[in-house]
């Protein structure tokens, strides 16, 4: 293939990353970095415009897989009062539990483990904001149970539960993900399905009024002791 010929495959086929494809003076075709001008980067024989967009979202995709960049390294009082207060949590509920097991049921559920991490780790983000927990708590249960009673045991009832759950939360502006595990959760718990509705408040909903409590005292410890 002549040397004019490949250039041109080169240039239309390969990524456009702001380097450039040119041949050396031997014929061989290589990598080089060339210095930009007029945001072109210039070969000896070729100036190709520079995809901004292309190379933009390419470091952002990577930096997605790299710590935050100018974040600090957590201190010790703001990792051990978090892990305290989930400490506590599930211990308050395991107790819980052992009082409810004569009745068949649990609170100490996973999608509360999911809770304690909004909570504890992240007090001032959306997801932790009252309203946002108990509408979503409350709507995703009754939309899970919802769909067990339609649809029965299997696929498809887990599969237009977790889509209106997600739907339901958008639309109520009350995104609130550890909710979403809640409608799979009723499906899959067999113990579960003998409290029907009420299960839109229990164990998701009043597992959330014990953890609100822990997460005030968390945030007060980790304000006021730091070390």
């Amino acid at each position: 293939m002549p040397l004019q010929l490949q250039a041109q495959f080169y240039r239309v086929f390969l990524p456009p990353f702001p380097l450039d494809y040119s041949f050396s003076e031997s014929g061989k075709y290589g990598l080089h970095n060339f210095p930009r001008r007029n945001n072109f980067w210039c070969s000896r024989r070729v100036c190709k415009p520079i995809n901004r967009k292309f190379y933009a979202r390419a470091v952002t995709l990577w930096e997605n897989w790299a710590p935050e960049k100018g974040s600090k390294a957590p201190s010790l009082s703001d990792v051990f009062w978090p892990s305290a207060g989930a400490f506590v949590a599930m211990a308050i509920l395991g107790k819980i539990d052992q009082i409810l097991a004569p009745k068949g049921i649990s609170i100490s559920i996973a999608p509360l483990g999911a809770v304690c991490a909004v909570l504890f780790t992240a007090p001032a983000s959306p997801s932790a904001r009252k309203y946002n927990m108990f509408v979503a708590q409350i709507g995703c249960a009754s939309l899970g149970v919802s769909s067990f009673m339609v649809f029965g045991y299997g696929w498809l009832a887990k599969s237009i539960a977790l889509a209106s759950s997600l739907a339901f939360m958008i639309l109520m502006r009350a995104v609130h993900p550890p909710a979403a595990g809640l409608s799979l959760l009723f499906i899959d718990g067999v113990k579960l399905h003998h409290l029907k509705f009420w299960y839109a408040f229990f164990p998701g909903a009043a597992g959330c009024i014990l953890l609100i409590l822990l997460q005030e005292i968390v945030c007060y410890l980790k304000e006021n002791f730091r070390f």
